[in-house]
Order: C-alpha cells, then sequence, then structure tokens
C-alpha cells in the first residue's frame, strides 16, 4: 500500500473555479499521514508536467500518485509511471466544475471562483479517490508459461485464412477439420460474388490454392476426419483433446479460432415452396451443385433448364406466432436446459447444449441468399445466352456495402428479371412449374411457367446442433449465448466483435453470422488478432478487453469461504470453476476482471488489489452528509459503470449539461461488481438515495460484461428486502439503464431521482 502519496492539482482543468490553496491546505490537514508532497502545475497533461511527477517518484519521495484535475478517460498517456507505481484520477472537472448547478437551479458565473458548495463536491471526491488510492496495492500478474499455439476448428473458407494469418504472424496453428479435405462449403461453389474490383462480376473462389497454401505452410499441422471432443484449461494453457483416426489425443494451444460454420437447414422448411412435392423445386445448395457439374437440368426429365425462378420470399412458410425468442424466453428455455429453477437467484449453473434450428434462420440468411440469387441468375444467362430467363422474386433484397455494385450489374442484365412480390403458390402445370406471385412492383399478379424453381437455403450455424468445442467448465460445455442469437456464436459486443463468453475463444465466419466469402475472410483476420492478443495478454498476466492491460486478479479469502457457488455460477465468462466441496479454483486468464463474482459474493471474501469491498466501503463514507435534508440538501451517491454510464456522464459535463451539487459519482467496474454492503454502508451513514447507472441489459443489451445490469437488477430485490427490513423504503434504490450517446438524459434522470428522495424525505437513519 502507498505510503508517500503525492497530489498533483491541473491547473488548466480547474481554471478558477476551485480554490487550488485551500485544497492544497485541505489535503495536506486530512491526510498528511500518506500525503508526502501536494503539487499544482499550470498544463499537468503536458510534458513538463508529466516530468514534475516522474522526479517526485525517481527522487523517493513519493510512491504513488493522485492527479487531480480532468476525467481518467483523458489525458491518460501522461499518466503512466511504469506496472509498479499506482495512479488513481480524482476528476473535478468533469463531475464538480462543468455540470455544477446551484440548488435554485442556476449556473455559477464562468471564470469566477465557485461557490462553498462547489468546493465541498471537490474535497468529497479528493477524499473519495484518497481513501482508494490509500488501501491500493501494486497487482502482481499471475504468470505461467504459455502456449503459443492456435487452434483452427474448421478447414473450410474462414478457416483456412485464420491458419494461413496465424502462420504468417509466426505462430503455430492446429488446423482441425471433420471432414476427410480441406474446403468446406467453398468446394462445392462454382463461382463466388466478386471480391475484387470491379465487383461486377462473379468469378472462381480460388478455395483450391488457399488449400494448397494451408497444406505446404510447415507452421500448420492439419487434422482431416478429426473432431475437438473436450477443451479444458485458460487461454495461455488450453489443453484440447482431439479425436481422430488414430484414437485421442491432447495438444496444448493458447486460443482457438472458430470457424465451424454452418450447415444447410432443414428442407422441411421450405417444403410450402412445392420442395419435396415437386421435382423440379431444388434448394440453392442443389443448384450450385448442379451448375459445377456444368448441368443445369430439370430432375423431373433431364431437359436444359433455360427459365429459371428464384424464390427469395418465403413468407409463405412462416409459421404463426413470433419466429424469435425474446431473452425471457431465452433465459427460460436455457434454465431448463440447466435443470434449473428460473426463478432462482442465479443465473445459469450449467448450460446444456439444445437444438435451435429452425424456421428463422431463413430469414436470418436473406442477405446471403440475396447475393446467391444474383450470381446463381447469372448462371442462368451464361448457360443460355439467347433464351435463358432468370425470375427473381423477393421480399427484401439485401445487398451490403460494395455488392451494390454487383446487383446494379444484374439489374443490367437483360436475361434476368426482379421484383419484390408475395408467392401465393408453386404448382406444377402444363408441363413445367408455375410461380404464382402476387402484390408484385408490376402492379398485378403474376403467373410464370419455368422450368425450375430455386428456394432459398437457410444457414444453421453448427454451434445450434451440437456444443463443438465441449468446454471442460463448471458452467458447461457449450457456449451461454446460443439461445439470444439463434444458436449463432454471436454476442451484442459493439466494441468487440468475435467476441464469445469464453475469453481466449474467437468465432468467425459463418458460425457467428450469416455471411459471403469477402466478409467471412475479414473474420477470419480480425479473429486471429484477438487469438494472438490473447495469447500475449495471458503470457503477461494481464487481462483481455474490456479491461485490457489489467494486471489485478480477484483474491479469494478461502477461510471465510462458505461454498455457496454463487461466484462460479454468475460469472459471465466461467472464469471460475469448483472443487467437489464447492469451493471456487480460478482460472485467472480467464477472467476479464469485471468483479460480478466480488459482487455476488455474501461473506465479501473476494477482492482486487486495485479495487476491494473494503475500498469502496471506505469510499462511500468519505462524502459529508448534512444533518437537515432543507438546510444543505439530501445526498445522493451514484454508482456509476465505467463503461457507458461514467462516459455518458463525461460527455454530458463536456456539452454545457448540469446537475445537482447534491449528487457524488462513484465509478464502478460493473453494475455486476457492487456489492450489497456498499448501498447497506450508504444507507447507515444517511445517505438519502443511491442510483445504480449503468448499461442496458435486455434483448440489445450493451453491458461490456454480458450480464452486469441484469445481475444487478436481479440482486436489487434482495437489497429492497433488506431495507424494508431496516424500516428503509426501497424506493430509495433505483437502478437505470443508459447507453453512452444518451448522455443528454443525464440531467434529466438525476432531477426525478432527487425529487424521489425530497417527497420520501430524509433517511431515517440520518443525523445517527
Amino acid at each position: 500500500m502507498p505510503e508517500k502519496i503525492g497530489v498533483y492539482f491541473d491547473k488548466s482543468c480547474l481554471g478558477a473555479a476551485l480554490d487550488v490553496e485551500a485544497l492544497t491546505e485541505f489535503v495536506e490537514k486530512k491526510w498528511g499521514s500518506v500525503v508526502a508532497k501536494v503539487e499544482s502545475h499550470a498544463i499537468l497533461a503536458s510534458d513538463s508536467g508529466r516530468a514534475l511527477i516522474q522526479k517526485d517518484l525517481d527522487d523517493g519521495e513519493t510512491d504513488a500518485v493522485l492527479v487531480c484535475g480532468a476525467s481518467p478517460r483523458y489525458d491518460s498517456e501522461f499518466y503512466r509511471f511504469g506496472p509498479n507505481v499506482l495512479v488513481e484520477r480524482c476528476n473535478l472537472r468533469e463531475l464538480c466544475i462543468l455540470p455544477y448547478m446551484n440548488p435554485d437551479g442556476s449556473y455559477a458565473p464562468a471564470g469566477e471562483e465557485g461557490p462553498e458548495l462547489m468546493m465541498q463536491m471537490a474535497r468529497d471526491y479528493i477524499s473519495m479517490s484518497m481513501v482508494k488510492l490509500k488501501q491500493m496495492k501494486v497487482p502482481q500478474p499471475e504468470l505461467f508459461e504459455t502456449t503459443k499455439t492456435i487452434l483452427v476448428l474448421g478447414g473450410g473458407w474462414t478457416g483456412l485464412h485464420a491458419a494461413l494469418n496465424s502462420a504468417a504472424a509466426g505462430y503455430d496453428v492446429v488446423l482441425l477439420e471433420r471432414a476427410d479435405k480441406l474446403g468446406g462449403a467453398a468446394l462445392n461453389m462454382l463461382k463466388t460474388v466478386p471480391l475484387k474490383y470491379p465487383h461486377t462480376t462473379a468469378h472462381a473462389t480460388g478455395i483450391e490454392e488457399k488449400v494448397a497454401a494451408v497444406e505446404a505452410n510447415a507452421k500448420i499441422a492439419v487434422k482431416l476426419k478429426s473432431e475437438l471432443t473436450k477443451l479444458s484449461g485458460m487461454p495461455g494453457a488450453f489443453v484440447a483433446t482431439i479425436k481422430g483416426p488414430a484414437g485421442e489425443t491432447t495438444v496444448n494451444v493458447g486460443s482457438v479460432v472458430l470457424a465451424t460454420g454452418w450447415v444447410a437447414q432443414d428442407t422441411k422448411y421450405v417444403e410450402c415452396l412445392g420442395y419435396g412435392k415437386i421435382k423440379d423445386v431444388v434448394t440453392t445448395g442443389e443448384f450450385e451443385k448442379m451448375a459445377k457439374a456444368g448441368a443445369l437440368k430439370r430432375p423431373s426429365n433431364g431437359a436444359p433448364a433455360k427459365k429459371v425462378a428464384f424464390i427469395l420470399n418465403p413468407k409463405k412458410c412462416e409459421p404463426a406466432g413470433p419466429i424469435y425468442k425474446t431473452l425471457a424466453e431465452c433465459n427460460l428455455s436455457a434454465e431448463a436446459a440447466a435443470g434449473g429453477d428460473p426463478k432462482g437467484e442465479v443465473e445459469v449453473s450449467e448450460i446444456k447444449q439444445q437444438q435451435w434450428e429452425g424456421y428463422q434462420h431463413l430469414p436470418m440468411a436473406t442477405a446471403v441468399n440475396s447475393l446467391v440469387a444474383l450470381k446463381q441468375a447469372g448462371y442462368v444467362t451464361d448457360a443460355n445466352p439467347s433464351d435463358g430467363i432468370a425470375y427473381v422474386f423477393y421480399d427484401s433484397m439485401i445487398v451490403q456495402g460494395v455488392h451494390e455494385r454487383f446487383y446494379k450489374a444484374a439489374q443490367d442484365n437483360p436475361g434476368v428479371m426482379m421484383t419484390k412480390a408475395e408467392i401465393a403458390d408453386v404448382v406444377e402445370e402444363d408441363g413445367g412449374v408455375v410461380v404464382k406471385a402476387t402484390n408484385t412492383l408490376l402492379g398485378h399478379d403474376l403467373e410464370v411457367l419455368v422450368d425450375l424453381v430455386v428456394v432459398p437455403t437457410g444457414m444453421v450455424p453448427t454451434t445450434a446442433k451440437e456444443p463443438v468445442l465441449h468446454f471442460d467448465y463448471r458452467q458447461g460445455p457449450t457456449f451461454p449465448d446460443l439461445a439470444l442469437f439463434e444458436g449463432f456464436c454471436d454476442s451484442n459486443y459493439i466494441c468487440f466483435p468475435y467476441e464469445t463468453r469464453r475469453t481466449g475463444v474467437y468465432a468467425a465466419g459463418a458460425v457467428r453470422q450469416p455471411m459471403m466469402l469477402d466478409a467471412a475472410e475479414e473474420d477470419a483476420a480480425g479473429a486471429t488478432l484477438k487469438a494472438i492478443q490473447s495469447i500475449e495478454s495471458a503470457n503477461r498476466g494481464v487481462a483481455v478487453h474490456p479491461r485490457a492491460g489489467d494486471q489485478s486478479y480477484p483474491v479469494f479469502n478461502f477461510v471465510r469461504c462458505t461454498q455457496c457457488k454463487r461466484c462460479t455460477e454468475e460469472c459471465p465468462f466461467g472464469a471460475l470453476d469448483d472443487d467437489e466441496k464447492g469451493t471456487p479454483k480460478p482460472n485467472f486468464s480467464r477472467c476479464r476482471r469485471c468483479g460480478t463474482c466480488m459482487g455476488a459474493c455474501p461473506e465479501r471474501v473476494i477482492s482486487f488489489d486495485t479495487y476491494g469491498i473494503g475500498m469502496m466501503s471506505d469510499m462511500v463514507k468519505q462524502y459529508t452528509i448534512p444533518d437537515d435534508i432543507n438546510n444543505g440538501g439530501p445526498r445522493v451517491l451514484i454508482m456509476a459503470c465505467e463503461n457507458d454510464a461514467y462516459p455518458a456522464l463525461d460527455m454530458a459535463a463536456r456539452r454545457g449539461l448540469h446537475w445537482s451539487p447534491y449528487v457524488r459519482i462513484m465509478p464502478v467496474r460493473c453494475l455486476g461488481s457492487v456489492n450489497a454492503i456498499w448501498i447497506k454502508d450508504a444507507m447507515s451513514r444517511g445517505t438519502d438515495g443511491v442510483v445504480l447507472l449503468g448499461c442496458k441489459y435486455g434483448d440489445d443489451y450493451q453491458c461490456h460484461f454480458v450480464k452486469g445490469s441484469e445481475i444487478c437488477n436481479r440482486r436489487k430485490e434482495n437489497i429492497a428486502e433488506t431495507l424494508k427490513q431496516l424500516g428503509i423504503e426501497p424506493e430509495r434504490v433505483e437502478q437505470y439503464e443508459i447507453a453512452i450517446d444518451e448522455y443528454d438524459k443525464v440531467p434529466g434522470l438525476i432531477e426525478d431521482f432527487l425529487k424521489l428522495v425530497m417527497k420520501l424525505g430524509p433517511n431515517p437513519f440520518k443525523g445517527y
């Protein structure tokens, strides 16, 4: 813990609003036992300001740094002094000066010294930051011998690119393919939609060259007819159990790229369009194989198929009722799969594999099927230049990005006719197949007689049908979020594509989302970089995103552990296993440092060196609370998630928005890390209300740690019961969701909550 803290004021951030000399005197008087030096600088976030701090550290005058000025989201490059120097940022500009509003709603005059209430806010924030820094310890990273080998699952287009990218970066690769040859679905393709300029003409995939390049690369070990049966361990030290022709073997790998792709949807979902009943109705996959074989012929009689209808509107086959599940329904089905109680406190104790295949995979693949239809329409006119006709009936023609050029080229093809339409029926008539369409762009119903009808293919990710990874984790063998994404190994990580809830495992290609080869190639590059980042982060003992570079990790006091299993069950990333007694077993490089385990623990046995139960409790005890709510105002504590809510507060202040001087804001890693004791401590001191300000949760969750806001909301119900027992209204604790771009809502949220607090009156514990 620091013994000689240096406190530095950035005058450029404070301006004339705060009396720096008075604050210096306050720090020296209250914190003189641990503060060795207090300095101010005209522009602390500068080379000269940094040099001032560095000199004090080098001379041994200080051993830790408290910077009082701007938000920690700004100027961080000036305040990095190595892994052994603790630095805390006290945000006086964005939390105190800029948003300050007098109790009567007026603003403090710019360029003048602020009122006493502003100084009181500054003193409170300095004390909160000081008590936190005073209890911090320099984190000692958990180092272990890492394996710099990347396991790539799937030898298709995505997997081949991931393997080549990894090898090019200098990493060894184990490439696993279940089939007897590499290439995947691309092997069945005659051509691909254009991958290069001018993006107007379909061309060969080049899959054969990719396969040859992989097979010739000495850094890539290809294992055919093989599959993963178990993955245990953690990033940097995974152990993969592989079943192949020679039996089971184990391989040590550092990270995993999941590129197992997709399988064609069960054709029962397109039977209403004539498939299975009419021989001349085929799927896009079957048509592609016909084209590659050079035989665009009718299955019924072998005659050339010169007139072909492509149906992109499968709504005729849509089942009654909603085709997508809500998050609540997903949670219920996941609980049922785990054999758990959906009304229980914890999320899911063990997620088991379910079958997620359904009709929904058809509309989800609309963008892919749109491009495939345009490509295959070209096959028809290329094979029959003089009399080939392709009809494309669509509900939504989705062509993304540069593929718009390909769409325009298809529009210019005289042999291709496209129209928005609803399919009324597909029947056999007059020796062919008649497609009956309504609500067309032509303004009238349409019937066309064709030789062949091609219906779309739904793309079902392999993860929708089987675990694939077979995790040897306490939380089960498969990914937790499959239900929410219809079996796709996807996420709502807006900032972190390729991410999964299993650290060190990155999804790419059609197993993540339906996509074409160009997007899959880009996915492979991104997932490979993430896999490399995971290995190197594990090698240095630091966290990956979103707290990238964080050396701290959960420290357990097992003496007090009651084996309640809440930490192992609520961890969003499966970082904790447990032994036969239920004692948690940490896997350090799986951990994202969110602190959800710390918030879950009723015995408060989990802490981080830089973020702990006692540390945050003491912060709660530092701000001043007037004895009389009518003379000095109420006090409201806002625990703000550092990922979205805290930046939103920063942005609101920087854009000239203001809020009450009666609130105190305390950043937390995630609302999932909030322990009930912090709220109890705040209430027992006489705090009039507590706001838990975090990311959105639900179907469109934006929590950087996936479940933090949702878990906090669930815990709030228990907190409400505790408050009732203490004679405190549960309404005094409220949780609000806010996105990072909803900064303009911040003042309204604070004002409304303060009105509620004033209506409730003072906290019954005030003054005790």
